[in-house]
Formats: C-alpha cells, sequence, structure tokens
C-alpha cells in the first residue's frame, strides 16, 4: 500500500515537470510578438495551414491567407518582406520559408 502511494507520487512529479517543460519550451519559428499580441511567424516549407498552438494546446488549424494590407507599423517588423500570410482564424502572421521559391510570380500554364 505504502509502495503503491509512493509509486504514484513519483509518476505525479514527473508527469508536472514534463508539463512544465513543455510550457517553457519556445516555438522555433516564432519571429516576434506585436504590442496588440499578434504573432509573426516564419512558415514551415510547403505549409497551408496555421500551427499556432492556442488553449490546451489545441492547434488552430486555420487556412492561411495572402495579406496585403499590413499597415506602416507592421511593415518596420517584415523588413521588406514581399509575401505575408495571415490566418483567418487566430490572425497570426506568417512570414514566407526562406527554404522555397517566392509565389509572387505569375503562373505560366
Amino acid at each position: 500500500m505504502a509502495q503503491e502511494t509512493a509509486t504514484e507520487t513519483v509518476t505525479e512529479t514527473v508527469t508536472e515537470e514534463l508539463e512544465e517543460e513543455e510550457k517553457e519550451q519556445p516555438d522555433p519559428n516564432l519571429v516576434d510578438v506585436l504590442e496588440n499580441g499578434t504573432k509573426i511567424k516564419r512558415r514551415v516549407p510547403r505549409q497551408r495551414a496555421c500551427n499556432n498552438s492556442g488553449k490546451n494546446n489545441n492547434i488552430c488549424r486555420g487556412h492561411l491567407k495572402r495579406w496585403y494590407d499590413f499597415g506602416v507599423n507592421l511593415s518596420q517588423h517584415l523588413e521588406g518582406t514581399v509575401e505575408v500570410y495571415r490566418c483567418e482564424r487566430c490572425q497570426t502572421l506568417y512570414l514566407p520559408n526562406s527554404e522555397e521559391v517566392s509565389r509572387t510570380g505569375t503562373l505560366a500554364f
């Protein structure tokens, strides 16, 4: 009986430590956070949906749409970037991935 209680206590402690480590790990694609709380992230190659984790570590999964109407305040963070994508659900901004070819050109058929 005492051994079972000790095992449960150790298991709970390890679980709590793992949860704290997960919360402390920053997103490697996070570039900046604006004053209003909007996140600016770098896209993963071939990414089409938002991977921003929200409440309870649920992923947003909103579609990334090309965004043209960003203001002067935001252009300081973009550093001359032509393509900006925004999640249609959580409004997280995504900068293009440096490994991908720009999609600003005209398609030729």
